[in-house]
């Protein structure tokens, strides 16, 4: 038996915490051909409205953004989707972060809509190109102050010292550009769209018989629905 290195990681389990016994019963809520938008923009919307409206589900437009980067390693990180149109799925960021530097070298990307409390999520995966950049300016405008002064704030992705780096950081750019004041996008800063080839609906269903349906782009014209073993 080898021995044990710094770099080899050491999980200990918690006594307090039964992982193996945490296990809930789904209810028997079905997911047929019969209850989908042939449209997957159309369902996607449809289940967006209802998760939006549950009050257990706090931010509904919240995903989970997998990208893998130039040293072929995967990343994943939560954000907020912004918006859908014919092109596919809207996001914003810095374009030095750390998705935005995976998405330059490798544009493949995939997207998790966990909304829990309906045991639904929605899988999507595609290709991820960048929003025209008076897009970016405009939806930039609409954004909250504070959270405007924050792009420009923040140098995402890079070492912080501290954090009174950061607030001084954010001080420097509230006193330049005072609330009531126009703030432009940092050039640095911008959205990107998410092209979709197949996305999936799953809904949980009793004793672990999920129903997962998979709209799949084909041969560049129409969406085929799929049914996948769960």
């Amino acid at each position: 038996m080898g021995h044990m290195t710094s770099e080899t990681p050491q999980i200990r389990p918690n006594p307090n915490i039964d992982l193996a016994g945490m296990r809930l019963a789904y209810p028997e809520i079905p997911l047929d051909l019969e209850h989908l938008d042939l449209d997957p923009y159309r369902q996607f919307s449809h289940w967006l409205v209802e998760a939006n409206q549950h009050p257990a589900i706090i931010e509904a437009n919240g995903m989970v953004l997998a990208t893998v980067g130039s040293d072929g390693r995967p990343s994943t990180r939560t954000l907020l989707l912004k918006g859908t149109d014919h092109r596919g799925f809207i996001f914003f960021t810095n374009y030095e972060s750390k998705k935005a530097t995976d998405i330059s070298s490798n544009p493949n990307a995939s997207m998790t809509f966990p909304w829990l409390p309906l045991f639904r999520q929605v899988n999507i995966v595609g290709i991820v190109n960048r929003v025209p950049r008076e897009e970016s300016e405009a939806y930039f405008a609409t954004r909250p102050w504070g959270s405007r002064i924050g792009a420009w704030a923040s140098l995402q992705s890079t070492p912080l010292p501290d954090r009174t780096a950061l607030e001084e950081r954010w001080a420097h750019f509230a006193h330049l550009y005072p609330e009531g004041t126009e703030v432009p996008a940092p050039p640095n800063w911008g959205g990107f769209v998410l092209t979709p080839t197949q996305i999936e609906f799953w809904q949980g269903r009793r004793s672990r018989l999920h129903d997962r349906l998979r709209y799949e782009w084909v041969n560049n014209s129409h969406w085929q629905i799929t049914r996948y073993y769960p």
